[in-house]
């Protein structure tokens, strides 16, 4: 193990030991309200990284990551940008067949047939594009290898163990391709706070999640206006949205906030209301 990588393990050791929700009685009464206006299962964690304070509800659950996935694994390939062993202007190619749903960046560039892996990583951040995260995950081993970069780091939770659009169907006490907020919340801090990545790449990666037009209107929008952020969501027919999160108050370290909603029949414009009260709580809990 490289110094590197033992300083990530560390750093989101660290994160997670205070981060992880000690058991029920922690669920938060606020929480447990906006849980009950919408009918369906929420968790959330919150974490201060000023005070190590934490708020949440239902934050050891396991839920489907969906797309949330995809921040983590675009620091997979960063770790080994940051290695030498892969490079952001290095091609990656594809062709057709590659096609999946949802993939605006890659169908763009389907008669030139490649697209870098910087290009890859920012289509799968910013805008979710599914055969970009698909590219990506074929680069470190596919989904096992996405599993043993978070078990290096210090995650012991969360898993994939599908691809792209597949891995959105959890249903039925289905483990595959599910994190906890606590478990997301300390792998976050590891990739976005911790020293897992280079400057640059750590910056990069920020860059992509406050560019992400997907989540404006999912925590974002309960957030100040004068508090920077970035997220990535995720979202399946199957009745999860979700966000994951990281804000800023002016002249402070930062807040990660990770939050899944799984509700069956839920109208969007209703997950995304649910959302925003959720950031609006956090924002004023940690203000």
């Amino acid at each position: 193990m490289d110094r590197r990588t033992m300083l990530s393990v560390i750093g989101a050791s660290a994160v997670a030991a205070c981060a992880m929700p000690r058991g029920g009685g922690d669920d938060d009464a606020e929480l447990a309200a906006i849980a009950a206006e919408v009918g369906g299962r929420l968790g959330v964690h919150a974490f201060d990284t000023t005070t190590s304070a934490a708020i949440g509800i239902d934050a050891g659950s396991r839920y489907a990551m969906c797309s949330t996935f995809k921040a983590p694994l675009a620091a997979a390939i960063l770790t080994q940008v940051d290695a030498g062993t892969l490079h952001l202007d290095q091609s990656v190619r594809f062709t057709r067949a590659d096609l999946v749903p949802y993939a605006p960046v890659v169908e763009a560039a389907l008669d030139r047939g490649e697209l870098s892996v910087e290009a890859l990583c920012k289509g799968a951040v910013e805008i979710s594009d599914n055969v970009a995260a698909n590219l990506l995950l074929a680069l470190i081993g596919g989904p096992a290898g996405f599993t043993r970069f978070v078990r290096a780091r210090g995650d012991a939770v969360t898993r994939l163990d599908r691809i792209e659009p597949e891995l959105n169907l959890v249903r039925g006490g289905d483990v595959r391709d599910t994190t906890t907020p606590a478990a997301m919340v300390g792998l976050m801090g590891a990739v976005l706070t911790g020293k897992l990545l280079t400057p640059a790449s750590r910056d990069r990666l920020i860059g992509w999640m406050v560019a992400s037009p997907t989540g404006r209107e999912r925590l974002r929008s309960g957030f100040p206006a004068d508090w920077r952020a970035g997220d990535k969501t995720g979202t399946s027919g199957e009745g999860y949205f979700n966000d994951i999160a990281i804000m800023w108050p002016p002249d402070r370290a930062p807040i990660l906030v990770a939050c899944y909603l799984d509700a069956p029949g839920l109208d969007p414009e209703a997950a995304n209301a649910a959302h925003a009260k959720v950031g609006a709580l956090i924002a004023r809990r940690f203000a």
